[in-house]
């Protein structure tokens, strides 16, 4: 967990010119993108909202030649421009205009996860162009799960997927033979599970209410579920995340602790009297945690 990294940004930017050049480049990005600085700049990370407000992080390596040398390990590859005079804002806005061709990948994504069931579903990414879906026992009377795994075409989200199935035999030939027989059927203006449903000739498992209603709770500024265990942090050592925004669009966790540690990085943050207002790190939304529920 980075403390305050904006106040030790602004003491590295005075002892060198690849610091300075960083910190004023960080500036121009805006500080309530920055997730997560290394302690010699070497790398950073920033999060990205995309116009369906969907966050996205940015991994950034810099070489000491910076800007001589381009950042590295960029996610999602695609053609990064770069030249002397660019910036970072620059590598940001190129990011951004990269996610766009990608909504409609994601949006597919997104059906499939807030509607049926998925194998390991914390595990799933958007970095990931595959979904395991549990299929069930019941419509074979097999005994057996049975599930499908769907692998999505990324600039081609609507068309029909590459589908692999697994289970035991008779399950899994029913499935095969099912969809090689409604293959035809697959239509691009139907929605992806209507589709989906049509091929396999049956109703899939839906993910049920309280699953649905499951946000995960890893930290969103951390990104642990607990906070490591140390007598430096008091009362607080080991706790789970205490804190959710109320954005219902959004509900993302957080630790109160790394929620103020974040909130006194940013200078827009006001306070009054034991409780700092700003805006989720996330959403934008307004938000208001107490400072006597951390450390002091």
């Amino acid at each position: 967990m980075e403390v305050n990294q904006q106040a030790r940004c602004r003491e590295l930017a005075k002892s060198s010119s690849f610091y300075s050049t960083v910190y004023s480049e960080i500036e121009e990005v805006g500080w309530d993108h920055l997730v997560r600085a290394g302690g010699d700049l070497s790398f950073l990370i920033f999060r990205v909202l995309d116009k369906k407000g969907r966050v996205h992080v940015m991994e950034l390596q810099l070489d000491k030649a910076y800007p001589r040398v381009p950042p590295m390990d960029v996610p999602y590859i695609f053609n990064l421009k770069w030249s002397m005079n660019s910036r970072l804002k620059n590598l940001v806005q190129q990011f951004e205009k990269h996610l766009e061709k990608l909504q409609g990948f994601w949006s597919t994504l997104d059906e499939i996860d807030r509607s049926l069931q998925i194998v390991d579903s914390k595990q799933a990414s958007r970095a990931i162009p595959s979904r395991q879906i549990h299929v069930g026992l019941t419509i074979w009377y097999s005994g057996n799960d049975c599930f499908i795994i769907l692998f999505i075409d990324i600039n081609d989200p609507r068309s029909l997927p590459e589908c692999r199935f697994m289970g035991l035999g008779n399950t899994v030939n029913s499935l095969r033979k099912t969809w090689k027989r409604n293959v035809d059927k697959w239509e691009r203006d139907k929605a992806f599970l209507e589709n989906l449903e049509c091929l396999l000739n049956t109703q899939l498992p839906r993910l049920a209410d309280e699953e649905t209603n499951n946000h995960l709770d890893e930290c969103g500024i951390c990104y642990a579920q607990y906070l490591p265990i140390g007598d430096e942090l008091g009362p607080q050592t080991g706790s789970a995340t205490d804190y959710t925004c109320e954005n219902n669009s959004c509900s993302k966790a957080f630790h109160s602790m790394c929620l103020v540690d974040w909130l006194r990085s940013i200078t827009t943050t006001r306070q009054s009297f034991n409780v700092l207002f700003g805006n989720c790190p996330y959403c934008s939304e307004p938000i208001a945690v107490k400072i006597n529920a951390t450390k002091n």
